[in-house]
């Protein structure tokens, strides 16, 4: 995860766990009877959209450092080799598979018997 979006991440979820224990203190509050209800909720109310917005923020920091830095993918030298060492291995292989068999077509052919089809 690049820096900037772990850095969105952690922030966002410091807001989101500040604001569970708001709207928990304002709902505890609130059966009691405290007058200290009804700020907690107003003020609730007001940490869920700052963090709703915070979680957006890391999708955004997300969407925004792919399409800026990319994602590289770029086989390694090594995979690169083995590739292309099977594809030879396959090759001789249909190759030397078409040699026993006569020729591919032009053996079936030669073979003097009238044809399949």
């Amino acid at each position: 995860m690049p820096d900037a979006v772990r850095t969105a991440a952690v922030r966002a979820v410091l807001i989101t766990s500040l604001t569970i224990i708001q709207a928990m203190v304002a709902f505890l509050s609130t059966l009691t009877g405290s007058w200290l209800a009804f700020p907690m909720v107003l003020s609730s109310v007001a940490s869920t959209v700052v963090a709703t917005w915070a979680v957006l923020d890391v999708w955004v920091t997300r969407q925004v450092w792919n399409q800026r830095h990319g994602v590289v993918s770029e086989p390694s030298s090594t995979a690169r080799q083995m590739r292309r060492e099977r594809r030879r291995a396959q090759g001789a292989a249909r190759a030397a598979e078409r040699d026993e068999a006569g020729g591919g077509i032009r053996g079936r052919r030669n073979a003097g018997g009238l044809s399949r089809a």
